[in-house]
């Protein structure tokens, strides 16, 4: 294209973390620009976002609703909109602007519940619109190098997945020392969904053992709990897998885990070798084997996958992260929108952004947690995507 894409945003106002994030990660190319939205559902917070980000005040909105009216009506009008508001109005508002006629980048969950996610599906179906869900941690260099190693048989057949998420933030909670760490939205079952740990955490381990080795769960058995007290919303959650295949795993996430941070990691055995990758060391893919030395592949060097180099930045030695993983999602999303303005088909392999089917996956392995936790049966099936 011979411009760059045109932004809007749905909530990321003053004071909100993820939306400085998706700003960042959408800026990093160069390919984006924000021009319009709508930051808070209180209109002069709103306004007063849009002059935080020297925005148009005629493009700054009171409500999502008369943002996508007026947007429609331009002939400039947004590509594209990011959702990152809370989580039960995911579903009203990525409705609301793909029926409208645009694309949508949304944050994860992508709805509060399996049937609004089912029904969102068939309404990015229906429109034909691009639909990008932001399960960001796909975006790494060396998740895609493991995700091309599984694919190519390096590991051999699948046995066992092993799948953490913990972190500790709000174990100062239990004993009401804290200072209500984890957010009163995210605790609130009418906005956050039937889980708290799960929905925002646990997620994202599920996701991406999902992304690197293809594999669907059959059955699953969990136990949830909520440590914190008066807590509606589990704190903390562990998860046996039985995967279609044959092969087993453990998912576990939690935010009561004393002294971790954001210590998402996943180790997946094979036949002919196993492979571990750690967020809080992205740089990194460690390989092991029985009888050889283990190996350890790095980012940014020769010897990697063609999906690892494409998402690269930075030379071999110069680390990249988060907002570099993140933007790798914009800048797939970005590249499909641009086709799809320019009327290009999309490459013989898609392209490589979680999607309306990921985001489908990911509310059936939160609600099937949920039963199972709460069920004496324990181990249930996994829903039909």
């Amino acid at each position: 294209m011979n411009r760059k894409l045109r932004m809007g945003m749905v909530g990321g106002g003053r004071g909100a973390f993820i939306g400085a994030v998706h700003r960042m990660a959408a800026n990093l190319d160069g390919k984006i620009e924000l021009v319009a939205g709508a930051f808070s559902s209180d209109p002069e917070k709103s306004k007063l976002s849009g002059e935080d980000f020297f925005l148009d005040p005629e493009r700054v909105y009171g409500s999502y609703a008369e943002m996508a009216e007026k947007e429609a009506a331009r002939e400039d009008k947004v590509d594209f909109v990011s959702i990152v508001v809370q989580n039960h109005l995911h579903f009203d508002v990525a409705k609301t602007f793909l029926e409208a006629g645009f694309n949508v980048i949304c944050d994860k969950p992508m709805t509060r519940t399996l049937e609004e996610a089912r029904r969102l599906r068939e309404i990015v179906d229906e429109t034909g619109k691009v639909f990008c869900l932001t399960h960001n941690y796909t975006g790494y260099p060396m998740v895609k190098e493991a995700r091309r190693m599984v694919a190519d048989g390096e590991l051999g057949r699948i046995l066992k997945i092993v799948a953490e998420y913990p972190q500790g933030y709000a174990v100062g909670d239990v004993e009401g020392e804290g200072q209500g760490a984890i957010s009163n939205w995210r605790a609130d079952p009418q906005i956050a969904g039937s889980s708290n740990c799960m929905g925002d955490i646990g997620t994202h381990a599920h996701n991406l053992v999902r992304y690197i080795t293809g594999l669907e769960i059959d059955e699953i058995c969990s136990e949830l709990t909520a440590f914190i007290p008066g807590r509606e919303l589990d704190d903390d959650g562990n998860n046996l897998i039985r995967f279609e295949g044959g092969a087993k795993g453990i998912i576990y996430a939690s935010q009561i885990s004393n002294g971790d941070e954001n210590a998402l990691n996943v180790r997946i055995y094979g036949t002919k070798a196993s492979l571990e990758w750690h967020q809080e060391d992205p740089n990194e893919l460690i390989v092991k084997y029985a009888n050889a030395p283990r190996k350890v592949y790095r980012r940014g060097n020769d010897y990697l996958g063609d999906a690892a180099k494409a998402n690269t930045r930075t030379p071999f030695a110069h680390p990249e992260g988060f907002i570099e993983a993140f933007a790798n999602i914009y800048l797939a999303a970005a590249g499909a929108i641009a086709d799809q303005i320019e009327g290009k088909e999309p490459p013989a392999g898609g392209y490589d952004f979680p999607d309306a089917t990921d985001g489908v996956a990911g509310l059936a392995f939160i609600e099937t947690t949920v039963k199972s936790s709460a069920s004496d049966q324990k181990w249930l099936k996994f829903p039909e995507l």
